[in-house]
């Protein structure tokens, strides 16, 4: 009998909150195949308007991922692995629930940038980042896009350059990472956070990030004006920022309609 192959993405959900598991243990390396899996997924959440948070974890306690397969790299896949993998990161930044990477282990190249890709990234303290590109004789261009922004100019290029491999304490201190904890109390802090936001509106959730990402698109003058508008236009429109100062005024727990 023919032994039936697990995916290389795991998907489960409740409520609200959906949770995809880089499925390749002990690496959780990333081929074509299981990005294009990836893909799919996000592609049906980013549809879902009742999601509320994403959750991206990698199997096992070695690695969230140790990048995008080198096999992958050649000249005759590199340019639709490009393309391929670039897609998920753009639909995970565009998605409009909230996303939580969870790492533990190793983290490194493509790894790397998938789990920053995310809203928010809890990470353990030993846990080892990396972008080790330079070392295959290549770079990432989605952290050479991206990191600027976050970590400005020189630390992004002494990352980049030399490869080195850094641990979740100095990704916290980069700003690369939300928040650390000893891998022991990994898995206690991530219920701790799943529990905190999901007891927020959801709908009030994307606009908050929706607003902070405007920001990061623009100088702080039309930063300001897109984040007003986005309060004006769509936050005071809906029942949540109602129901939250009413529910305030009367001294009551609110009652979030997630609209």
């Amino acid at each position: 009998m023919a032994v039936k192959e697990e995916s290389p993405i795991l998907f489960t959900r409740e409520g609200k909150i959906a949770r995809l598991v880089l499925n390749r243990p002990p690496l959780n390396i990333l081929d074509l195949s299981t990005i294009a899996e990836l893909n799919r997924r996000l592609t049906d959440l980013t549809a879902d308007d009742s999601l509320h948070l994403l959750l991206l974890e990698g199997a096992g306690d070695r690695a969230f991922s140790a990048g995008v397969a080198v096999e992958d790299h050649v000249p005759a896949k590199l340019e639709s692995m490009l393309a391929s993998f670039h897609t998920v990161v753009r639909k995970i930044r565009d998605l409009p629930a909230i996303t939580l990477a969870v790492v533990r282990g190793h983290c490194l190249g493509g790894g790397c940038e998938l789990a920053t890709a995310c809203d928010l990234v809890l990470a353990a303290e030993e846990a080892s980042f990396g972008l080790p590109e330079v070392e295959l004789g290549c770079f990432p261009p989605v952290a050479a896009a991206f990191y600027p922004r976050r970590l400005g100019h020189a630390r992004s290029l002494e990352l980049l350059l030399t490869g080195r491999r850094f641990d979740g304490r100095e990704a916290l201190t980069l700003g690369l990472v939300s928040r650390t904890v000893p891998a022991a109390n990994l898995t206690e802090a991530r219920e701790d956070i799943l529990r905190s936001l999901a007891g927020k509106s959801a709908a009030v959730a994307r606009l908050i990030k929706k607003a902070v990402r405007r920001g990061q698109e623009h100088d702080f003058d039309c930063a300001l004006e897109e984040a007003e508008k986005i309060y004006l236009d769509e936050l005071a429109e809906t029942e949540d920022m109602k129901e939250g100062l009413t529910a305030f005024l009367e001294r009551r727990p609110p009652r979030w309609q997630d609209r």
